[in-house]
């Protein structure tokens, strides 16, 4: 009998990932079943075990993947000439969230993950490599706009990048929860309390 190929193993686990995904945005991590999982994706009890032991793990590898789409994102935009501005920049990353914050987006996966990791050290894991990375990507942020002489030259990186990681997720929380907020609300507010670079002029 043939061995299994690696790429049929990882679609295979992609397709047990893209499905619990899907019920998770829909019902939460709480009141989602391995069965509402196995039924969504197709596939056998057995099947499914066979990647993912539990149903924490499952969302332990979730977790780790509802940054990457904004990572992604954030680097095309940070690495652009010329650099945008911190409100164009807050405003085109909302625009992303705002996206993928449907009924069965990764955005709304997001907050679930956060309050697993508080209670779950595996999860827990995962979501801190995932919050490290979307900081890190605010830190080039900031030493460009140091770099363009939108900052002073001795500005605290470290600092400013953790102050304004902040931001997104309370975007992201006003837009889930309270529902009266959208991006260009944001940019305004943050090109009033940032007003860097050639758009302040």
């Amino acid at each position: 009998m043939p061995k299994v190929s690696e790429e049929h193993l990882e679609r295979r686990r992609q397709q047990i990932l893209d499905a619990a995904r899907l019920c998770f945005a829909r019902k939460g991590f709480h009141e989602t079943s391995m069965q509402d999982v196995f039924a969504e994706s197709g596939l056998s009890a057995g099947a499914v075990y066979r990647y993912f032991k539990s149903k924490n793990d499952l969302i332990a590898a979730l977790a780790a993947q509802t940054t990457v789409g904004l990572r992604v994102r954030m680097t095309e935009l940070i690495s652009a000439d010329p650099l945008p501005t911190p409100d164009l920049l807050v405003r085109a990353l909302a625009e992303h969230m705002v996206a993928h914050s449907g009924p069965d987006g990764t955005v709304r996966l997001a907050p679930q993950a956060w309050a697993l990791a508080l209670v779950h050290p595996e999860a827990a894991e995962y979501v801190k490599e995932a919050i490290l990375g979307v900081r890190g990507r605010w830190y080039e942020y900031t030493e460009r706009m140091r770099d363009e002489g939108w900052l002073p030259a001795d500005t605290d990186v470290h600092a400013v990048s953790t102050a304004i990681m902040g931001v997104l997720p309370g975007f992201m929380l006003q837009h889930l929860i309270i529902g009266d907020i959208d991006p260009e609300t944001l940019a305004r507010g943050i090109r009033a309390l940032l007003p860097y670079g050639p758009s302040a002029t």
